[in-house]
Parts: structure tokens; C-alpha cells; sequence
């Protein structure tokens, strides 16, 4: 499979709008210059994890709730940072992906939450259900592009990289 960031979005403090930029830096074992969980003022914060460090959604799942529910979102709406076309993200739970020039590690899927919709004034979780994106570690650091392919990681690709060590436990939301 093999996809491609068509945007990429940051927020630089918590329920600030997300804004869009072509390119931004990742940064291992930190996240995204910029956005508000690299400067840890997300209003999640509190609860830090590598699970944090930076978000994908589908632009098809932004696509289907507005077919499946009626409801239209900009993509920069569904909060994450990266969104990507023709790559499924849950299937990536557990494992690596190639960004651009970035690898990251697939932490858990990125559900909906009541604050998410209170934040763009319209109930999404629903909606967007198991196709909210993915949460995801960043494990080298470099530059994501709009127009990046995306695609999981080969072998040799991991053989370059200290092996994962999975957290103890999940932080919630």
C-alpha cells in the first residue's frame, strides 16, 4: 500500500485552530515543531506518551462522514496533524510507516472524543468511529512534506533503527 500526505496541520497551543503548513520537522522520541504537544501545551498534556508525538487521519473517513452522515468537516477540523490518501491506518497499529523521510511507529487508533466535537461545534464521533486516524511515535527525525509518499516500512528500513520497546501501558485518550 502506498499512500500520500495530501496536508498537514499543527495547532501551536491547546484548542488553538489548526493551521496549515506544507512541510513541518518531526522529531524523535518529541513530535512535531510547533505544534502544541511538542510544546506540551495540548490540553492532553498532562498525560504524555509517545502516542502524542503526532496524529493521521484518512482523507477518506473525512470523505465518508460527510457521505455516511451528512456531515462536512475541513480536514484540519478532524484535529490531526497529518492527513494522508489511499494509506490504511488501521492496519498500522503495531507497526512502522514511512512518511516522507520520517518513520513513525503506529501507538493505537486516533478515536473521536466529546472534546473534539465541542471544539468544532458538531457531534463527529459518530461518525468517524474506528476511522478516526492514528496515533503514532516518531522514531527518525526529519521533514514531512505535502505530497509525501506514505507506505509501511520494509525491513531494511527497520534493521537501521534501535528496536521498539512498547510502552508499559497506553495513557488513555
Amino acid at each position: 500500500m502506498t499512500g500520500t500526505v495530501i496536508a498537514i496541520h499543527l495547532a501551536r497551543t491547546s484548542e488553538a485552530p489548526m493551521e496549515s503548513v506544507s512541510e513541518i520537522r518531526a522529531v524523535a522520541g518529541q513530535g512535531l515543531e510547533g505544534d502544541r504537544y511538542f510544546r506540551r501545551t495540548g490540553t492532553y498534556s498532562n498525560r504524555p506518551g509517545p502516542d502524542r508525538e503526532a496524529t493521521l487521519v484518512e482523507a477518506e473517513a473525512i470523505e465518508a462522514l460527510e457521505r455516511d452522515y451528512g456531515i462536512a468537516i475541513a480536514a484540519s477540523d478532524s484535529r490531526r496533524n497529518i492527513v494522508t490518501r489511499d494509506l490504511a491506518l488501521n492496519h498500522l497499529v503495531g507497526r512502522h510507516v514511512r512518511v516522507g523521510e520520517v518513520l513513525l511507529r503506529g501507538i493505537r487508533l486516533c478515536e473521536p472524543c466529546a472534546h473534539l466535537s465541542k471544539l468544532i461545534g458538531t457531534n463527529v464521533v459518530p461518525g468517524l468511529i474506528h476511522r478516526g486516524g492514528l496515533r503514532a511515535a516518531i522514531r527518525t527525525t526529519g521533514t514531512v512534506r505535502v505530497g509525501d509518499p506514505t507506505r509501511e516500512a520494509t525491513t531494511e528500513e527497520l534493521s537501521r533503527i534501535p528496536p521498539w520497546e512498547e510502552p508499559a501501558s497506553a495513557p488513555g485518550h
